[in-house]
């Protein structure tokens, strides 16, 4: 594979994260030469999502921690007297007290093989962990290596080939649900949704027991996340994907609850003004003192009277002067502004209000958004748009180490595992494959991580396809709140009758100790035997995961050792909630290279594209012969699946 692959670039990316796959979709679609490689057999780094067994394996791997010895010294050849090596990381260490549980029917679930799965991949020197996850689970492969083997071999080799989805024929033009709308920028339209469950989704009336070895056989309906983010209708990624037009590779659902925890209780917090008038938690004073507050904090800038004496203090404390009661102000500063009690400021807790508010109505009735299997999707799609701009894709390609030159202090090319130098101009690295050496000034902080199966919803309502976020405040004051976000299986990342849990939250410890506190609160965590009564309405939990994740956000850039200029770091996932950090880190970047070309600009249409007299003729190029060709369905319009938009721009580049 490595003989193939062109010995120059514009620029080399690797790691396929978010940021890492933004820059490298700008990247070719200002017209770069791009090489983007990941030594991961699956896209997104710690941004991905796996099936089921693939996140048992991805759990076993990262338990196991077995290096990877290379004892090849051929490729040092390749460097010469005026040059010096830059090493890589050959080990992933990002990943930190990992402990798996299993609470359900634990009937044994040996001989049982995970439906429609195909033999796993090999992995290019990977650990010994991997086989045994194979053999003892039976494992399919991961989401992004679940395609005929030939496809996935075409894609790492093949020039403007899209990478491979997830899942065959799901990525379709985006559906925002619940609502039909045009964009401001007009670039693309957003179906009305399915606003409904399907009958097939509606559980009987007596809760189903679920088996593991029912999860195990159903694996490939989970679409699990290894960080939880929504996407913020007003963000800067929802802008990024309509202005790109990478919308079109995925789909979206609206998050149809904020919830909040008081007094032991959850319940739904209402935030748009039809929620608030509809309450009947609230009473009409609270009715009236929630909607003065929200609408002052909507344009609090043009009030500086009603808060600069408050500046030095910190939300909460505002909060206390307001004529709010207790539990508005809960509601306020746990469910709509999402800050912390004792860190936030009070600017800090107005603007995140604000922004909670201007994101209300544009999608549906709260703020949120989240895409249709998974997180893991955003990274994929900003992929497929790189390839069908030319791009070159390598997964399961590791690469030994950067080569900079001695006098200039630049970096000059890679050397891939292969043996194979290949030069470029721009180099972009996840911090992960950074060098202990690189990164020993570097002080990172971590993001304790849970993951949950459930059979029922933290609070039940009419409906059973809710997608809810739930903020849980500490009971200590000086630790931080916890992040929970329910999932349904109308997001395509659970099986039906059960429920997909994530919890977040920056560490104080490891990962189950800061977290499963929480968990025992809003869960029941007992077998059927065990559960006593105070339990029983409680969801119960049928697998559990914890894990600790690095967060390399906001860390500088000479905090690095001996980064060379044309080298850029992208950061890892960090613990906010939203992807702007991602996004405004791409941007940046991707403007230090190239400061003259316009980060992520729209495709071209195809009627706009004009042939040169010299070039090929149109039916060579696969358009028609006739010269008055019939143009295809816009993306407004089209409800084709990936593949057809994907060959159509590839037409259009």
């Amino acid at each position: 594979m490595a003989d193939n692959l062109p010995s120059e670039f514009d620029v080399v990316v690797i790691g396929t994260g978010l940021p890492e796959s933004i820059i490298a979709a700008a990247c070719a679609r200002s017209g770069q030469r791009v090489l983007h490689v990941d030594s991961r057999n699956y896209y997104g780094g710690n941004w991905a999502s796996f099936s089921f067994s693939g996140l048992l394996s991805w759990i076993k791997e990262n338990q196991e921690k077995t290096e990877i010895c290379d004892d090849r010294e051929d490729w040092r050849k390749l460097i010469l007297e005026n040059e010096e090596v830059l090493s890589l990381s050959k080990k992933d260490k990002t990943i930190q007290h990992v402990e798996n549980f299993c609470f359900g029917n634990q009937d044994s679930a040996e001989d049982v093989e995970e439906a429609g799965a195909l033999p796993k991949l090999p992995v290019f020197g990977g650990s010994d962990a991997d086989q045994a996850a194979q053999e003892s689970e039976k494992e399919c492969p991961t989401r992004e290596s679940a395609l005929p083997e030939a496809e996935s071999q075409e894609l790492e080799k093949t020039t403007g080939t899209e990478p491979a989805s997830a899942e065959e024929g799901k990525d379709t033009e985006v559906t925002f649900e619940n609502q039909s709308c045009s964009t401001a920028l007009g670039q693309c339209t957003l179906e009305l949704g399915k606003t409904e469950a399907a009958p097939s989704e509606v559980s009987a009336q007596e809760p189903k027991k679920i088996t593991y070895s029912q999860i195990v056989r159903e694996g490939r309906r989970f679409n699990i996340d290894l960080v939880s983010k929504l996407l913020y209708s007003r963000g800067l990624l929802i802008d990024l994907l309509i202005k790109s037009n990478v919308s079109r590779y995925a789909e979206f659902k609206n998050v149809t609850q904020i919830l909040a925890f008081r007094e032991g209780k959850v319940e739904q917090v209402p935030c748009s003004r039809a929620d608030v008038f509809n309450s009947q938690q609230l009473t009409m004073v609270e009715k009236r003192m929630l909607m003065k507050f929200l609408t002052f904090c909507l344009d609090y800038e043009q009030h500086p009277d009603e808060y600069q004496d408050h500046e030095n203090s910190t939300f909460a404390q505002f909060l206390r002067t307001q004529k709010l009661t207790p539990s508005l102000q809960h509601f306020i500063l746990h469910s709509i502004a999402m800050v912390s009690e004792t860190d936030s400021s009070t600017l800090e807790g107005l603007q995140a209000t604000k922004k909670f508010l201007q994101c209300l109505g544009r999608y549906g009735n709260t703020p949120f958004l989240f895409p249709l299997y998974g997180q893991g999707e955003i990274p994929q799609c900003f992929c497929r748009m790189c390839a069908v701009f030319g791009g070159i894709y390598c997964l399961r390609h590791p690469v030994q180490c950067l080569v900079v030159d001695k006098e200039s202090g630049r970096c000059k090319a890679v050397v891939d595992h292969f043996g194979q130098r290949i030069s470029a101009n721009y180099f972009i690295v996840e911090d992960s494959y950074l060098s202990e050496k690189t990164c020993m000034n570097v002080c990172y902080r971590q993001i304790s991580r849970a993951v949950l199966i459930t059979d029922q919803s933290v609070l039940n309502t009419d409906s059973e396809q809710q997608v809810s976020i739930l903020t849980v405040p500490p009971v200590d004051p000086e630790k931080p709140a916890v992040c929970v976000i329910e999932l349904c299986s109308s997001t395509m990342t659970c099986m039906k009758d059960t429920y997909l849990v994530h919890l977040t939250c920056p560490s104080t410890k490891t990962a189950r100790e800061d977290l499963e506190p929480v968990v025992q609160t809003l869960f029941n965590l007992n077998t059927e035997k065990e559960t006593e009564n105070e339990e029983l309405d409680k969801p119960r939990v049928l697998w559990a995961a914890y894990f600790n994740m690095r967060n390399s956000s906001g860390i500088e850039r000479n905090s690095y050792d001996g980064l060379p200029s044309n080298v850029y770091v992208c950061s890892g996932p960090d613990s906010a909630l939203g992807n702007d950090c991602a996004v405004k880190q791409a941007e940046t970047i991707f403007q230090e290279m190239f400061p003259t070309e316009e980060f992520c600009p729209p495709p071209p249409n195809p009627e706009d594209i004009i042939y040169d007299e010299d070039e090929i003729a149109p039916d060579e190029s696969g358009f028609d012969n006739s010269s008055e060709t019939k143009p295809e369905p816009s993306t407004e319009e089209s409800s084709s699946e990936v593949s057809t938009a994907a060959n159509k721009e590839d037409n259009e580049g």
